[in-house]
């Protein structure tokens, strides 16, 4: 992992100085420039570090691009999709939010223009390909945090926006794979526990997986979902969170019942409030996706496509990163730097 991002902060620090050097008269204002949508699932600080990505790209590369965040869903989504259609757009890369539900839309998108997907995937559709983290395997290495948090095991609880999108699903499940000893899944075999699945245990493990619970995207609710997971599960030993504002929804919870220290979070994504917790103890790790590289290989595939390149796989997997105590510090400066950019344009 420490390799991995030796070469991430290598290549981030050639393309902030790159991006610093590129007047604003660059090749992505020429008319001629092909102009692309990068299309999130929603607004949150995790798509502002994507956008860094996005602009280094676009600087990089001479292309021109709209980062769309749409607030309300798939209806949003949906609309800014067809606007950037009407507007002639060459292509997108988009984190589909129901992706077996927007298949069809998703093909007449591509019918129109060229169409990736990142950060979650639409398998079944016709885009070309697309670009993210490996979301199994990264549950997998979230599962292993847990392990070194709570090494003599115990009851966990995962907590969740949403399993409509594959990737959460594939986060959740990577998770439970690892704490109760099953063997590795291929990334597109992956089979499903139940959602609604109980209780969770496998001989051989120290490990229960007691429930899962969803919140919608609401922040209120995920708060209140770890409040009552620790008023039903009286030895429960650590929370899991697997979207960005789950992780800091439980710090909460657990701060308020003056429980710091006796329930262990791990979680995903940098949320500040959850690098702070890291670094003070109240939480034990989190799973990186290094967000700003979904921003920078998307534009620059995108590129790639129109030119004429097809794409080699229809899976481009992108590195994630441990993050602890042993790295907490180097890893969030290079978070705030890429959030500043991410907020410029």
């Amino acid at each position: 992992m420490k390799i991995k991002y030796a070469l991430t902060c290598a290549f981030l620090s050639f393309s902030l100085f790159f991006f610093a050097g590129c007047g604003g008269d660059g090749t992505s204002s020429q008319s001629d420039a092909p102009s692309f949508a990068y299309v999130t699932n929603g607004i949150d600080p995790f798509w502002d570090l994507c956008a860094a990505g996005v602009r280094i790209a676009e600087k990089e590369f001479g292309v021109s691009c709209e980062v769309l965040m749409p607030p309300k869903g798939v209806v949003d989504q949906k609309r800014m999709m067809e606007a950037m259609l009407a507007k002639g757009i060459d292509g997108v890369a988009v984190s589909p939010i129901d992706a077996d539900n927007q298949t069809p839309f998703l093909n007449e998108v591509c019918q129109n223009t060229i169409l990736i997907t990142q950060d979650a995937d639409a398998p079944k559709s016709d885009r070309l390909v697309y670009i993210g983290t490996n979301n199994y395997k990264a549950g997998r290495a979230l599962g292993g945090l847990v392990k070194s948090a709570i090494p003599d095991g115990g009851e966990v609880m995962i907590f969740v926006g949403r399993l409509e999108q594959l990737n959460a699903r594939q986060r959740r499940q990577g998770v439970i794979d690892e704490l109760l000893e099953r063997p590795m899944q291929d990334l597109d075999q992956v089979k499903f526990d139940s959602v609604d699945s109980v209780n969770l245990s496998a001989e051989g493990s120290k490990y229960v997986i007691v429930d899962t619970r969803t919140d919608n995207f609401d922040k209120a609710k995920a708060k209140s979902n770890a409040e009552d997971a620790m008023t039903k599960y009286k030895d429960l030993k650590c929370m899991v969170g697997l979207f960005a504002y789950n992780p800091p929804a439980c710090i909460d919870a657990i701060k308020e019942a003056n429980k710091l220290g006796q329930i262990k979070v791990c979680g995903f994504d940098e949320q500040d409030a959850l690098l702070q917790a890291i670094q003070d103890g109240h939480a034990h790790g989190t799973i990186s996706q290094q967000p700003w590289e979904y921003g920078y290989e998307s534009i620059k595939m995108l590129k790639s496509i129109y030119e004429g390149e097809q794409p080699a796989n229809k899976y481009f997997e992108l590195p994630f990163l441990v993050v602890d105590k042993s790295n907490i510090k180097e890893f969030w400066e290079k978070k705030k730097k890429m959030a500043e950019l991410g907020k410029q344009g």
